[in-house]
Protein backbone atom coordinates (compact mmCIF):
# COMPACT_ATOMS: atom_id res chain seq x y z
CA UNK A 1 0.00 0.00 0.00
CA UNK A 2 2.71 2.32 0.82
CA UNK A 3 4.13 1.82 -2.22
CA UNK A 4 1.79 2.20 -4.36
CA UNK A 5 1.19 6.26 -2.50
CA UNK A 6 4.93 6.83 -3.22
CA UNK A 7 4.48 5.53 -7.09
CA UNK A 8 1.10 7.82 -6.84
CA UNK A 9 3.54 10.99 -5.65
CA UNK A 10 6.27 10.09 -8.17
CA UNK A 11 3.48 10.03 -11.24
CA UNK A 12 1.55 13.32 -10.18
CA UNK A 13 5.07 15.16 -9.79
CA UNK A 14 6.31 14.02 -13.23
CA UNK A 15 2.41 14.99 -14.69
CA UNK A 16 3.30 18.60 -12.75
CA UNK A 17 6.96 19.34 -13.98
CA UNK A 18 6.02 18.21 -17.50
CA UNK A 19 2.87 20.68 -17.10
CA UNK A 20 4.86 23.67 -15.90
CA UNK A 21 7.91 23.06 -18.54
CA UNK A 22 5.12 22.47 -21.42
CA UNK A 23 3.66 26.09 -20.42
CA UNK A 24 6.82 27.69 -19.80
CA UNK A 25 7.88 26.48 -23.34
CA UNK A 26 4.97 27.95 -24.91
CA UNK A 27 5.34 31.32 -23.04
CA UNK A 28 8.58 31.45 -24.43
CA UNK A 29 7.82 30.79 -28.25
CA UNK A 30 5.14 33.18 -27.87
CA UNK A 31 7.24 35.78 -27.04
CA UNK A 32 9.62 34.89 -29.73
CA UNK A 33 6.86 34.86 -31.75
CA UNK A 34 6.17 38.86 -31.13
CA UNK A 35 9.22 40.12 -32.20
CA UNK A 36 9.23 39.03 -35.95
CA UNK A 37 8.35 41.94 -38.65
CA UNK A 38 6.06 39.62 -41.02
CA UNK A 39 5.42 41.20 -44.72
CA UNK A 40 4.17 39.92 -47.60
CA UNK A 41 5.83 40.44 -50.71
CA UNK A 42 7.92 43.24 -51.88
CA UNK A 43 7.77 46.96 -52.27
CA UNK A 44 9.12 46.56 -55.87
CA UNK A 45 6.35 44.72 -56.64
CA UNK A 46 4.00 47.12 -55.42
CA UNK A 47 6.09 49.60 -58.20
CA UNK A 48 5.71 47.28 -60.65
CA UNK A 49 1.73 46.97 -60.11
CA UNK A 50 1.69 43.13 -58.65
CA UNK A 51 -1.60 44.20 -56.95
CA UNK A 52 -2.91 40.74 -56.12
CA UNK A 53 -2.08 38.70 -53.19
CA UNK A 54 -3.58 35.95 -51.24
CA UNK A 55 -3.35 36.54 -47.52
CA UNK A 56 -6.35 37.14 -45.96
CA UNK A 57 -6.89 39.57 -43.11
CA UNK A 58 -8.27 37.02 -41.16
CA UNK A 59 -4.61 35.18 -41.16
CA UNK A 60 -3.04 38.36 -40.98
CA UNK A 61 -4.63 38.44 -36.95
CA UNK A 62 -1.82 35.76 -36.42
CA UNK A 63 1.15 38.18 -37.41
CA UNK A 64 0.35 41.56 -35.59
CA UNK A 65 -1.60 43.98 -34.00
CA UNK A 66 -0.04 47.17 -35.71
CA UNK A 67 0.69 47.07 -38.93
CA UNK A 68 0.08 49.22 -42.42
CA UNK A 69 -0.50 48.28 -46.27
CA UNK A 70 -3.08 47.77 -49.00
CA UNK A 71 -5.41 45.81 -50.65
CA UNK A 72 -5.88 43.54 -53.58
CA UNK A 73 -6.72 45.75 -56.56
CA UNK A 74 -4.60 48.38 -54.71
CA UNK A 75 -7.96 49.24 -53.15
CA UNK A 76 -7.34 51.96 -50.95
CA UNK A 77 -4.81 52.54 -47.63
CA UNK A 78 -4.92 49.92 -44.81
CA UNK A 79 -3.80 51.06 -41.61
CA UNK A 80 -4.11 47.95 -38.53
CA UNK A 81 -4.09 49.16 -35.00
CA UNK A 82 -4.82 47.67 -31.46
CA UNK A 83 -5.65 44.08 -33.67
CA UNK A 84 -8.35 46.25 -35.70
CA UNK A 85 -7.53 46.46 -39.66
CA UNK A 86 -9.20 49.59 -41.48
CA UNK A 87 -9.57 50.57 -44.95
CA UNK A 88 -8.78 54.41 -46.20
CA UNK A 89 -10.43 54.63 -49.51
CA UNK A 90 -10.41 57.62 -52.14
CA UNK A 91 -13.67 58.83 -50.43
CA UNK A 92 -11.28 59.63 -47.04
CA UNK A 93 -13.50 57.00 -45.02
CA UNK A 94 -11.97 54.50 -42.82
CA UNK A 95 -14.18 51.21 -42.85
CA UNK A 96 -13.14 48.30 -40.99
CA UNK A 97 -11.88 45.09 -43.16
CA UNK A 98 -14.03 42.29 -43.28
CA UNK A 99 -11.71 39.12 -42.45
CA UNK A 100 -12.10 36.95 -46.23
CA UNK A 101 -10.32 40.61 -47.61
CA UNK A 102 -6.95 40.16 -49.26
CA UNK A 103 -3.81 41.89 -49.44
CA UNK A 104 -0.68 42.05 -51.94
CA UNK A 105 1.70 43.67 -49.53
CA UNK A 106 1.66 44.70 -45.81
CA UNK A 107 3.58 44.79 -42.89
CA UNK A 108 2.38 43.72 -39.71
CA UNK A 109 3.91 43.06 -35.88
CA UNK A 110 2.81 42.83 -32.36
CA UNK A 111 3.54 46.13 -30.68
CA UNK A 112 6.05 45.95 -27.61
CA UNK A 113 7.43 49.62 -27.01
CA UNK A 114 11.11 49.20 -25.91
CA UNK A 115 11.16 53.17 -25.77
CA UNK A 116 9.27 55.65 -25.46
CA UNK A 117 9.61 59.82 -26.58
CA UNK A 118 8.04 62.70 -25.64
CA UNK A 119 7.96 65.37 -28.16
CA UNK A 120 6.94 68.92 -26.87
CA UNK A 121 8.46 70.97 -29.63
CA UNK A 122 7.13 71.82 -33.18
CA UNK A 123 8.06 70.08 -36.35
CA UNK A 124 7.30 68.62 -39.76
CA UNK A 125 7.49 65.11 -41.06
CA UNK A 126 11.08 65.63 -42.61
CA UNK A 127 12.31 67.29 -39.16
CA UNK A 128 10.62 64.54 -37.67
CA UNK A 129 12.18 61.86 -39.15
CA UNK A 130 16.02 63.86 -38.62
CA UNK A 131 14.40 63.96 -34.80
CA UNK A 132 13.85 60.32 -34.82
CA UNK A 133 17.13 59.24 -36.31
CA UNK A 134 19.36 61.21 -33.84
CA UNK A 135 17.45 59.08 -31.09
CA UNK A 136 18.00 55.80 -32.43
CA UNK A 137 19.93 53.20 -30.75
CA UNK A 138 20.38 51.90 -34.22
CA UNK A 139 19.37 52.08 -38.01
CA UNK A 140 20.42 48.18 -38.80
CA UNK A 141 17.28 47.22 -37.46
CA UNK A 142 13.53 47.31 -38.18
CA UNK A 143 11.56 49.85 -35.63
CA UNK A 144 8.18 49.52 -35.23
CA UNK A 145 6.75 53.27 -34.58
CA UNK A 146 3.64 54.10 -32.66
CA UNK A 147 2.61 58.09 -32.27
CA UNK A 148 -0.40 59.07 -30.40
CA UNK A 149 -1.27 63.03 -29.93
CA UNK A 150 -3.16 66.64 -31.21
CA UNK A 151 -1.35 67.01 -34.78
CA UNK A 152 -1.36 70.39 -35.61
CA UNK A 153 -1.71 69.32 -39.14
CA UNK A 154 -2.20 65.98 -41.12
CA UNK A 155 -1.78 65.27 -44.85
CA UNK A 156 -2.50 61.84 -46.05
CA UNK A 157 -3.69 60.44 -49.41
CA UNK A 158 -5.41 57.05 -50.76
CA UNK A 159 -5.37 55.63 -53.96
CA UNK A 160 -7.75 54.51 -56.37
CA UNK A 161 -9.33 51.03 -57.44
CA UNK A 162 -7.19 49.47 -60.18
CA UNK A 163 -8.87 47.56 -63.09
CA UNK A 164 -6.39 45.13 -65.21
CA UNK A 165 -4.08 45.63 -67.09
CA UNK A 166 -2.53 47.39 -63.93
CA UNK A 167 -0.39 50.45 -64.09
CA UNK A 168 2.72 50.79 -62.42
CA UNK A 169 2.35 52.83 -58.91
CA UNK A 170 3.84 56.01 -59.84
CA UNK A 171 1.41 56.25 -62.49
CA UNK A 172 -1.35 54.99 -60.50
CA UNK A 173 -0.97 57.72 -57.64
CA UNK A 174 -1.11 60.80 -60.63
CA UNK A 175 -4.37 60.15 -59.37
CA UNK A 176 -4.53 59.68 -55.52
CA UNK A 177 -6.86 61.76 -53.73
CA UNK A 178 -5.45 64.23 -50.41
CA UNK A 179 -7.10 65.02 -47.50
CA UNK A 180 -5.84 67.06 -45.04
CA UNK A 181 -6.89 67.67 -41.64
CA UNK A 182 -6.00 69.89 -38.97
CA UNK A 183 -5.59 70.13 -34.78
CA UNK A 184 -6.97 66.55 -35.32
CA UNK A 185 -6.19 63.92 -32.92
CA UNK A 186 -5.34 60.11 -33.61
CA UNK A 187 -1.93 57.67 -33.98
CA UNK A 188 0.16 57.19 -36.51
CA UNK A 189 1.47 53.84 -37.13
CA UNK A 190 4.47 52.98 -39.32
CA UNK A 191 8.17 51.34 -39.61
CA UNK A 192 11.57 52.48 -39.93
CA UNK A 193 13.81 50.12 -42.06
CA UNK A 194 17.14 49.74 -42.71
CA UNK A 195 18.72 51.09 -45.89
CA UNK A 196 20.01 47.52 -47.15
CA UNK A 197 16.46 46.44 -47.50
CA UNK A 198 16.25 48.87 -50.69
CA UNK A 199 13.46 46.68 -53.24
CA UNK A 200 12.40 44.88 -50.19
CA UNK A 201 10.63 47.39 -48.16
CA UNK A 202 10.74 50.83 -47.74
CA UNK A 203 14.03 52.28 -46.72
CA UNK A 204 13.41 54.57 -43.86
CA UNK A 205 10.40 56.03 -42.46
CA UNK A 206 6.55 54.44 -43.71
CA UNK A 207 3.52 56.18 -41.79
CA UNK A 208 0.05 55.67 -42.36
CA UNK A 209 -2.59 57.86 -40.31
CA UNK A 210 -5.84 57.34 -38.46
CA UNK A 211 -7.84 59.95 -36.18
CA UNK A 212 -9.11 58.71 -32.80
CA UNK A 213 -12.90 58.17 -34.06
CA UNK A 214 -11.17 55.81 -36.66
CA UNK A 215 -13.05 57.44 -39.37
CA UNK A 216 -10.48 58.99 -41.50
CA UNK A 217 -6.70 59.10 -42.23
CA UNK A 218 -4.65 57.82 -44.86
CA UNK A 219 -0.59 57.60 -46.09
CA UNK A 220 0.84 59.67 -44.53
CA UNK A 221 1.94 62.41 -46.71
CA UNK A 222 3.03 65.61 -44.37
CA UNK A 223 2.69 66.47 -40.59
CA UNK A 224 2.89 69.31 -38.25
CA UNK A 225 3.22 68.01 -34.55
CA UNK A 226 3.88 68.77 -31.12
CA UNK A 227 2.76 67.49 -27.36
CA UNK A 228 2.99 63.61 -29.00
CA UNK A 229 3.72 60.33 -27.49
CA UNK A 230 6.29 58.42 -29.69
CA UNK A 231 6.43 54.66 -29.07
CA UNK A 232 9.74 52.25 -30.74
CA UNK A 233 9.79 48.67 -30.73
CA UNK A 234 12.96 47.62 -32.13
CA UNK A 235 12.28 44.27 -33.93
CA UNK A 236 14.96 41.77 -34.62
CA UNK A 237 13.46 39.34 -36.68
CA UNK A 238 12.08 39.33 -40.51
CA UNK A 239 9.82 37.30 -42.25
CA UNK A 240 8.42 37.44 -45.63
CA UNK A 241 6.03 35.93 -47.66
CA UNK A 242 5.83 36.18 -51.82
CA UNK A 243 2.78 35.94 -54.02
CA UNK A 244 1.94 32.61 -55.68
CA UNK A 245 0.91 33.85 -58.57
CA UNK A 246 2.22 34.29 -62.42
CA UNK A 247 2.29 38.24 -61.83
CA UNK A 248 4.58 38.68 -59.20
CA UNK A 249 6.52 35.23 -60.65
CA UNK A 250 7.56 37.05 -64.01
CA UNK A 251 7.97 40.68 -62.53
CA UNK A 252 10.94 42.74 -63.20
CA UNK A 253 12.11 43.42 -59.67
CA UNK A 254 15.80 43.91 -59.78
CA UNK A 255 15.77 46.87 -60.99
CA UNK A 256 16.99 50.60 -58.55
CA UNK A 257 13.43 51.80 -57.91
CA UNK A 258 14.50 54.25 -55.57
CA UNK A 259 13.50 57.37 -57.32
CA UNK A 260 10.15 56.28 -58.03
CA UNK A 261 9.67 55.19 -54.56
CA UNK A 262 10.75 58.69 -53.40
CA UNK A 263 7.97 60.26 -55.67
CA UNK A 264 5.16 58.06 -54.43
CA UNK A 265 5.94 58.38 -50.54
CA UNK A 266 6.19 62.16 -50.11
Amino acid sequence: MKNNNYLLIIVALVAIVSIVTFSNSNIFETDQDRDVLYQTSTINALLEGVYDGETTFKQLHEHGDIGLGTFNSLDGEMIGLDGEFYQIKTDGIAYLVNDSMQTPFVVMTFFDSDETLIVSESMNYTELESYLDNKLTTKNSFIAIKMDGVFNYVKTRSVPRQDKPYQPLVEVVENQSIFEFHNIEGTMIGFRTPDYMKGVNVPGYHMHFINKERTAGGHLLNVQLEDTKIMMDYTSEFFMVVPENKEFHQAELSGDNQHELEKIEK
